[in-house]
């Protein structure tokens, strides 16, 4: 036998549903009739149904249904939405029969546990929620992320923050369909992007937007460190900074590894820092200090020197400078 079929209104499907069985895990394919990929989803849906047969499964004609596409922003097919009580639970994109099996089995075999057992879930849900609003003290809840963003809105955002230097952390709210809807509830906020501060929430694109005419988005979120006080933090971490290419364990370059023997002979106490490891300082403190190679070494946040080993091999007066 076939599964439920057909281009009618999920709203009025759910009505439906509601009468027969409100916990009934609902998977709903959206599919496109000239796709393979969907008519071999079909099958899966069919031989699922038949071993599911507490679950319902229906499939719809995506674009039949703009109205429907558009408000579980469906974006390609096949797409499968599983619904319990009419809300979305999970997603998945993409014709991966293995996936939406184990959805399935892991979501049907839940279906009709006692009228309180809905809340522990919900409890845990808010709590990962919680957690990551506060991960960072301002975190953009986006599509895609700041380097590859998946939709004009989420674009701008980071693009205006760009601009404006402002330090924050994201979450791609594509990679997790748990979070993408719980926080919609969480927040009572619809769409995306979110930005939130110190766990509160902000707002979306058009309050940043406003914050920026009224001159209050610096003073709303934190600005990124620049650059220059970074690397002026870095050269002072430690009396002796060596900047490298490795490690005092594993230096990655003879240049480096002929200052490291230098370094030891001299009995001074240094740090190191792997310039392999952060393009953004091996870039900008050749800039910073007008030295174009590697390694770097610095002695109170002064440039003593490079790789040049006859220069290098003055470093016994490092302990006098350090010491003086």
């Amino acid at each position: 036998t076939d599964f439920i079929v057909h281009t009618f209104s999920l709203k009025q499907y759910f009505m439906r549903n509601y009468n027969s069985n409100v916990k009934s895990l609902t998977v709903v394919h959206f599919l496109a009739p000239w796709a393979p990929q969907c008519i071999q989803m079909n099958d899966v849906m069919a031989q699922l149904a038949k071993e599911h047969p507490q679950a319902v499964f229906v499939k719809l004609d995506a674009e039949a249904v703009p109205e429907v596409s558009e408000k579980y922003e469906i974006s390609a097919v096949p797409t499968f939405l599983l619904f319990k009580s009419g809300k979305v639970i999970d997603k998945l994109d993409g014709a991966h029969a293995p996936e939406l099996t184990k959805k399935v089995q892991k979501l049907a075999s839940s279906v009709g546990g006692p009228a309180g057992s809905g809340q522990a879930p919900k409890e845990a849900i808010n709590e990962r929620l919680k957690r990551l609003i506060n991960t960072a003290p301002c975190m953009l809840f986006m599509k895609g992320s700041p380097q590859e963003p998946r939709c004009g809105f989420s674009k701008q955002i980071v693009q205006i923050f760009k601009d404006h230097n402002i330090q924050y952390s994201s979450f791609d709210i594509l990679s997790d369909e748990e979070v993408r809807q719980g926080l919609k509830t969480f927040s009572n906020w619809p769409t995306y992007p979110q930005v939130y501060v110190n766990g509160d929430l902000v707002g979306g694109l058009d309050i940043i937007k406003e914050l920026v005419e009224s001159g209050e988005l610096e003073n709303t979120c934190p600005k990124a460190v620049t650059l220059e006080h970074r690397l002026k933090s870095l050269i002072n971490q430690k009396t002796v900074m060596l900047f490298m290419k490795g490690n005092k364990e594993a230096a990655k370059c003879g240049f480096s590894r002929q200052t490291l023997e230098i370094m030891n002979s001299t009995g001074v106490e240094y740090d190191t820092f792997d310039i392999l490891q952060d393009e953004e300082v091996r870039q900008g403190l050749k800039a910073y200090s007008n030295w174009p190679t590697y390694p770097q070494l610095y002695v109170r946040g002064e440039l003593i020197g490079g790789d040049s080993v006859e220069l290098l091999a003055g470093l016994h007066l490092i302990g006098q400078k350090v010491f003086e």
